[in-house]
């Protein structure tokens, strides 16, 4: 069963504003009205991450520049997307990604995808997180590690993705204790493969396991993020702009 990590953080839970963390739909042109949907009022969006192939692109596209415009004017936060390869890729290669994005897309912060989780990778990614806050003056930082790291990266990120996997895992899932010390606002889960009938549980594992950004959708596949899930009005009413879960 989900771990259920103390009646405290269920009860600080139900006071929880959840909402969606976007992890990437297909180019604006292949997915026009997901796009659309999405920079829709109201939609209880957390933030959207912009890919034009797994980085900027080697230039300027101007359907990503006008769907992220959208987006930013809709009051949602775009990520840029970089990629880490778990720290394989060197920290000029995404410094310089970064440049890029924030000079042809204005991003408002960055989504570190396949980040490492272990301790002796930490201080690169502090490296680059750094450098990455310098360039924004700010902005939002959320650390895609798809499962637990080592708690000293929750010190460098905005948010963690502490899951990201298909539903059969999700179920039955186990949160590190650590997280305990921090709130909700700080995680985040993405699930595929979740079938309709199972939203109100899917719900309940992220609330008890104390996670406030959430993608769950029924798509599945090499990439199930890439358009919006069959369900997703229903589960856009069933959270709702500022609705607790």
């Amino acid at each position: 069963m989900p771990h259920l990590t103390s009646t405290a953080r269920g009860a600080a839970s139900t006071d929880l504003r959840v909402g969606f963390g976007v992890p990437g739909i297909a180019h604006p042109l292949l997915a026009t009205a997901e796009w659309a949907e999405l920079a829709r009022p109201g939609a209880p969006l957390h933030w959207v991450v912009l890919a034009v192939g797994d980085g900027p692109g080697d230039r300027p596209d101007p359907h990503c520049l006008e769907a992220a415009g959208r987006l930013r004017n809709a009051g949602v936060r775009v990520l840029g997307h970089l990629d880490v390869a778990y720290g394989a890729r060197g920290f000029g290669e995404q410094v310089s990604d970064a440049h890029r994005y924030l000079d042809w897309y204005l991003v408002d912060g960055f989504y570190l995808a396949r980040c490492p989780t272990e301790r002796t990778a930490l201080p690169e990614v502090r490296r680059t997180v750094a450098t990455l806050r310098a360039l924004l003056d700010g902005g939002h930082v959320v650390f895609g590690h798809g499962g637990h790291p080592h708690p000293g990266y929750a010190e460098s990120a905005d948010q963690l993705v502490t899951f990201s996997g298909p539903w059969s895992d999700y179920r039955w899932s186990q949160v590190a204790e650590w997280t305990a010390a921090y709130p909700p606002d700080r995680f985040c889960h993405l699930v595929h493969g979740v079938p309709r009938g199972h939203l109100d549980e899917a719900l309940r594992v992220a609330r008890w396991q104390g996670a406030s950004t959430i993608y769950f959708t029924d798509r599945a596949g090499p990439d199930p993020w890439e358009t919006l899930p069959g369900y997703w009005d229903e589960i856009v009413s069933r959270i709702g702009p500022g609705v607790s879960e």
